[in-house]
């Protein structure tokens, strides 16, 4: 409770800096606030674009606690979103759920290979994950540019997938998917005995192969997992949002993530919630950039406001 108070109070600081900031551009800091408000959850059209924004959010966010929960940096959730939304549109012809089963394969295979160059070559995955977010970016720019390009070769794009995700009102079904997932990441750390083998691993990996858990075997297991939520993400966001593949399509989503799995205090749950905060931070950045003239890189200044200020607070508690 007292780690999710702390989240609290970074989230508050975070808006306050950015109230603040608007001092910079001419702005009242309560005006701002307000249009922050109004943009994220002021009408039922700014609702449905913070949940719409939400669901990726919670997705990577989920992707990055369950491996940094088992002690694996996956920093990679921007090209296994990627992978997912690759796999994504090529099983589509096939329908909704071959689709989003193929994202999550690809997105936990994607993921596997920042695994296997740490086990053969001991190459660090904080490295190999990198590397491999811009060999996604460049696959995909090839794809959209060469052999998935639309038929009508005008702009670097694909066509429309073949499969559209149900819509529950004015928002998708990838809504109840992320709440799924959600809960079953909880279910799964916190409710089954390979939930506590991999936070055992997590934890001190010395003591939890002295009790005879194959550190190796988990820390796959979890690379996986982790790279299959964030290809669902991808899946999700390509059948029930864009709906087709161009260069720009990750948007920052796979880092954003670390921002709201560590807010959240790597808590599947939280995770929710703090993917919400975001979603609704960037749905409002939308809405000064339109009224106020103020970047929508508000939105990132408070996801690295959020990461500063918890990095900080747990700096002090390790010097006490």
């Amino acid at each position: 409770m007292k780690r999710l108070l702390i989240a609290a109070a970074a989230a508050c600081v975070a808006l306050l800096l950015l109230a603040l900031s608007a001092l910079a551009f001419g702005h009242d800091p309560r005006e701002l606030l307000a249009i922050l408000v109004r943009g994220s959850v002021g009408s039922p059209f700014a609702i449905a674009g913070t949940l719409l924004k939400s669901v990726p959010l919670l997705l990577t966010g989920l992707s990055v606690a369950i491996a940094f929960r088992a002690g694996v940096w996956n920093i990679g959730g921007e090209g296994q979103f990627i992978a997912g939304a690759l796999a994504g549109l090529l099983g589509a012809r096939y329908g909704v759920i071959v689709s989003l089963l193929a994202a999550m394969l690809a997105g936990a295979a994607w993921a596997s290979l920042a695994t296997a160059m740490r086990l053969w070559r001991n190459a660090p995955e904080v490295l190999t994950t990198i590397l491999l977010n811009f060999i996604a970016i460049h696959l995909l720019g090839w794809c959209v540019n060469g052999p998935l390009q639309e038929r009508a070769a005008q702009y670097p794009q694909t066509d429309a997938a073949a499969a559209t995700l149900p819509a529950l009102g004015s928002v998708h079904f990838g809504v109840v998917l992320a709440l799924a997932a959600s809960i079953g990441s909880w279910w799964l750390l916190y409710r089954t005995a390979e939930g506590l083998r991999l936070r055992a691993t997590g934890l001190n990996p010395s003591a939890a192969r002295w009790a005879g858990i194959r550190v190796s075997a988990q820390l796959a297991r979890a690379m996986a997992v982790s790279g299959a939520a964030a290809g669902l993400a991808g899946g999700i966001e390509l059948l029930g949002v864009t709906h087709r593949l161009f260069e720009r399509f990750a948007a920052g989503y796979g880092y954003a993530g670390i921002a709201v799995a560590l807010l959240a205090q790597l808590h599947p749950l939280a995770v929710v919630a703090s993917a919400l905060f975001f979603g609704a931070l960037t749905t409002g950045a939308g809405e000064l950039q339109r009224t106020a003239g103020i970047s929508s890189g508000v939105a990132t200044l408070g996801q690295a406001v959020v990461i500063l200020v918890l990095i900080g607070v747990d700096y002090v508690r390790t010097r006490r």
